[in-house]
């Protein structure tokens, strides 16, 4: 984590850890306290942060889930364990922790176990690159989203990997699908980006954040290009099929595959995947408002800007909540086209990814750079 509110902008400090290694260091410690263990604290405060948060995100995306997919069904979902089954995730933790884990008779026993440690630390390496305010961050990266993308993925391999293993051969054509389908979806997703990209200017989340600042939202790049909102449409339907998620869970198509990649998974290992994709909602849906709806940027921060200040604690703990309200708000559209929408077959899958989305995100980048110029030209002029 780093804060550099009392930093100059040419001095801020890169690395989450530089700073938080010069904070320990000015505590009192023991002297047979070596030096190489404030460093090592250091990293460890990170890699729990980075922990908590994940866990959060996902134990609440699970009750979420429920709560959703219950009232779209004219129900209440879970309401015995906690308020409104609110502990019903950290009941499933449990369950998930004392039940037996087992490993098929003839699977890889090393790949088997490796995969779904793969898929979560994957997740993990990802959420690293993630800002939670202006100034507090694990690390601030001028190829932020670069990161996430690239790290998110490797999970891909995991899946082959837990398919492979498995000595099945509905894990098997679950984890070729999802092979295919992250091949065709990649292409579009990562052009949809290239157009609020191109508008910022910057791959650093930070940065592509504060050029959105403003009140009332009319600042974020969804307004500042005409070609956003298809950009946004494709790169969300990309999202969703990078995701794994219905309509296009075709990886784990219960009704066809048993379980797809993870029929034979239980206990903790199956937990891992199901961390893994939740984690990813939340980390992409922050992406998207980073990218399309102000990032941090909203009333409530500008107004906590304008009342206590830039870098004031109040406006820190603004622009974090302004960032998980608006990651859960994607979180909860996902849940909702999940049970809205009907499974479509894997050659529709193919089909749309190959032969619509990736010819319309070229599209939207070829007018929207064009917009771009011809704006900027008429500015100029």
């Amino acid at each position: 984590m780093v804060l550099h509110q009392s930093l100059p902008e040419s001095e801020k400090l890169k690395s989450g850890t530089n700073w938080l290694n010069e904070f320990l260091g000015t505590l009192w410690r023991p002297d047979f306290v070596p030096d190489w263990a404030v460093p090592l604290t250091a990293v460890m405060v990170g890699v729990g942060i980075v922990l908590a948060i994940a866990s959060l995100a996902t134990m609440f995306s699970t009750w979420l889930e429920r709560k959703v997919s219950g009232h779209i069904q004219c129900r209440y979902g879970p309401m015995r364990v906690g308020w409104h089954g609110f502990l019903v995730p950290l009941a499933d933790g449990v369950k998930l922790l004392l039940k037996e884990d087992m490993i098929p008779k003839g699977a890889d026993r090393v790949l088997f176990v490796l995969a779904p440690a793969l898929v979560m630390s994957s997740i993990l390496g990802a959420m690293v690159a993630f800002p939670l305010s202006h100034e507090f961050f694990f690390a601030d990266l001028d190829l932020g989203v670069f990161m996430i993308l690239a790290l998110s993925s490797t999970t891909t391999i995991g899946v082959v990997m837990a398919g492979w293993s498995s000595n099945s051969k509905w894990s098997l054509y679950g984890s070729m699908r999802e092979a295919a389908q992250v091949v065709a979806y990649e292409i579009p997703l990562g052009i949809s980006l290239l157009v609020p990209l191109m508008v910022a200017g910057s791959f650093n989340l930070i940065e592509i954040s504060e050029a959105q600042a403003g009140w009332f939202g009319m600042h974020w790049f969804i307004f500042r290009n005409p070609f956003m909102i298809p950009a946004f449409i494709i790169f969300f339907i990309a999202v969703l099929a990078e995701m794994k998620r219905a309509p296009f869970d075709l990886p784990e198509t219960e009704s066809e595959l048993v379980a797809g990649f993870m029929t034979e998974y239980s206990g903790i290992r199956w937990s891992f995947f199901f961390f893994e994709e939740y984690t990813a909602m939340f980390l992409f849906s922050c992406v998207t408002a980073f990218f399309f709806f102000g990032g941090f940027e909203g009333p409530p921060t500008h107004f906590a800007a304008q009342v206590f200040g830039e870098g004031h604690l109040v406006h820190q703990l603004t622009a974090f909540l302004t960032i998980a309200v608006k990651g859960f708000a994607g979180v909860f559209l996902m849940m909702w086209v999940r049970w809205t929408l009907p499974r479509v077959r894997i050659d529709q899958v193919m089909t749309m990814g190959y032969k619509y989305l990736t010819p319309l995100a070229l599209a939207c980048v070829l007018g929207a750079g064009v917009f771009e110029v011809l704006w900027h030209w008429g500015v100029d002029a």
